[in-house]
């Protein structure tokens, strides 16, 4: 028979780990760049970004649209490396142990 104390028990230690890896989470940045590194964008693994650089030769008025999706893909890559940066995280948590498919952490 499960010890019903044990699981308890158990499932508070996972919650109190899962917390700490949120918080952890908001302390790993990630670098996103596009156009060869013209455009940086630093963020947390959690998502929350934090500067936007922009390379000086990109800042012409007829240019602008380029300049635009280059901040949009640097942004995208940012989020990419941040969730794949989580992912790895919540695998050190879970041991490895694969999720259910569609079940992404952190929730």
């Amino acid at each position: 028979m499960v010890n019903l104390g044990n699981m308890m028990k158990q499932a508070q230690e996972l919650q109190k780990k899962m917390a700490e890896a949120q918080n952890k989470l908001n302390e790993i940045e990630v670098e996103g760049t596009s156009g060869g590194g013209l455009v940086k964008v630093i963020a947390t693994a959690k998502g929350s970004f934090k500067t936007l650089s922009i390379d000086e030769s990109l800042i012409k008025i007829e240019e602008k649209e380029i300049l635009e999706d280059l901040i949009i893909a640097a942004i995208n890559d940012a989020k990419q490396k941040g969730e794949n940066a989580a992912q790895e995280q919540m695998k050190s948590l879970t041991g490895g142990l694969p999720l259910p498919p569609g079940m992404k952490l952190p929730f």
